[in-house]
């Protein structure tokens, strides 16, 4: 995997969305944070833009991050926000110049859809917390997406969850929220998993819901040959009346009990206040032991 140049004192990150609206208010906080780490801000036409629910239509926001992809003085696009939009833009893109220059992708949940077209291109992006949200997350958080950018050295340690499957894997890191992964399923974007280790999060969905989209990675060999798999949080899930059963934890437990990767719960990414910084594509080594968990770049 290519990883782009990390980024240095004075310069230019874009801040751009290529889902829901937002508006610049919305991401005041995130430029300061920005200006505090010594980059330099640079605002898309997106930001303030309006077309239903979304950052403008969909050639808008296309246009947009184009725009930023083709600028070689842009180091790094920031995507402000998820919601739904990214899977309507991505086969409007056109990469040619970003794979001779390549620069940070950052974002998560919708922005799912570009860390994986992006990773099928052999180049490594930013699974992190985005304009709309990191000044309410933690402050680990933030430091995990300023090392990231800044090519310091990372090193995850977190307790271990009692239903963790322990173990030692080795990998590229990849993934992000499960129901983009379901929906690029078949598509160009979909990721080969043999040999990685595949994170998933999610936000707001049904227990069978849940099953549903992991019983068709499963059946799209999403877990064969995979080396291991980080769950971070499976936040605000919601059952029928009658119940289905199962808790989150315990759907992906009866999924993949038949693999023999490691497993690990509570992971510290996705829809949570501690969303720590994964880069996609890189490898990593995860130790799942009773006490802890270790997750260290190679």
């Amino acid at each position: 995997m290519l990883k782009p140049n990390f980024v240095k004192k004075g310069d230019k990150i874009a801040i751009v969305s290529t889902a829901r609206k937002i508006s610049h208010k919305e991401i005041s906080e995130a430029i300061n944070i920005v200006e505090k780490w010594g980059l330099t801000p640079v605002v898309g036409s997106t930001i303030d833009l309006e077309y239903n629910q979304f950052a403008g239509t969909d050639d808008d926001r296309r246009q947009d991050f184009q725009r930023m992809l083709d600028n070689n003085e842009i180091k790094a696009i920031w995507c402000a926000r998820g919601g739904y939009g990214t899977i309507r833009i991505i086969d409007l893109l056109d990469f040619s110049i970003f794979m001779k220059h390549p620069k940070w992708i950052v974002g998560y949940s919708d922005i799912t859809v570009l860390h994986a077209h992006i990773h099928n291109l052999g180049i490594s992006t930013i699974h992190a917390a985005m304009p709309i949200d990191i000044h309410k997350g933690s402050e680990e958080s933030r430091q995990s997406l300023y090392d990231s950018l800044f090519g310091k050295k990372i090193k995850y340690n977190i307790p271990s969850f009692e239903k963790n499957k322990t173990g030692n894997c080795k990998g590229k890191v990849i993934g992000g929220n499960l129901s983009i992964l379901y929906s690029i399923c078949g598509s160009k974007s979909s990721i080969d998993c043999k040999g990685k280790i595949l994170c998933i999060e999610d936000l707001d969905e049904y227990l069978y819901h849940v099953d549903r989209m992991l019983q068709n990675l499963k059946r799209n060999g999403y877990f064969d040959g995979l080396s291991g798999l980080i769950v971070g949080g499976m936040t605000k899930m919601h059952d029928n009346n009658i119940s289905f059963g199962k808790n989150a934890k315990e759907i992906i437990l009866e999924i993949v009990r038949d693999y023999s990767f490691p497993v690990v719960f509570d992971f510290p990414m996705g829809h949570i206040e501690d969303n720590r910084a994964l880069i996609m594509g890189a490898e990593i080594s995860l130790e799942v032991q009773k006490e802890s968990v270790t997750l260290k770049y190679m």
